[in-house]
């Protein structure tokens, strides 16, 4: 047995870069959850602009939605109608976490693993 790949980081607003199907991992505040469709929405700011990530809730259902609370999600990129979906493994509130450190420990990973010669 394989365990899944531990999922690259994807700032929110990278995610149409990801190769679909890839293990990704991103973040997110909890805008909209729909219980009926297994759906949820995260939005993230970057500058003036904000973004959606789409999240497929079925694997990690029942979970406490707490709308407007700080989200990380490890899954895998689906394309849905155009769009990419996150397929969720894990989705968990983090809220509290200071997203200035974590999108600065994500581009000191990027650096080490370019420098190594890895995949950022």
């Amino acid at each position: 047995m394989t365990l899944p790949k531990p999922g690259t980081y994807y700032f929110p607003w990278e995610l149409s870069q990801a190769p679909d199907g890839d293990a990704l991992r991103t973040f997110g505040r909890l805008s909209l959850y729909d219980v009926t469709e297994s759906r949820a929405t995260l939005t993230a700011q970057q500058g003036s602009e904000q973004h959606q990530v789409l999240v497929c809730t079925k694997l990690v259902e029942p979970f406490q939605a707490q709308a407007g609370c700080l989200y990380l999600v490890l899954g895998e990129l689906d394309q849905q109608e155009g769009r990419p979906v996150v397929r969720a493994r894990v989705l968990t509130c983090v809220e509290g976490l200071r997203l200035p450190l974590l999108e600065r420990a994500v581009g000191e990973q990027r650096l080490y693993l370019r420098g190594r010669g890895g995949r950022p």
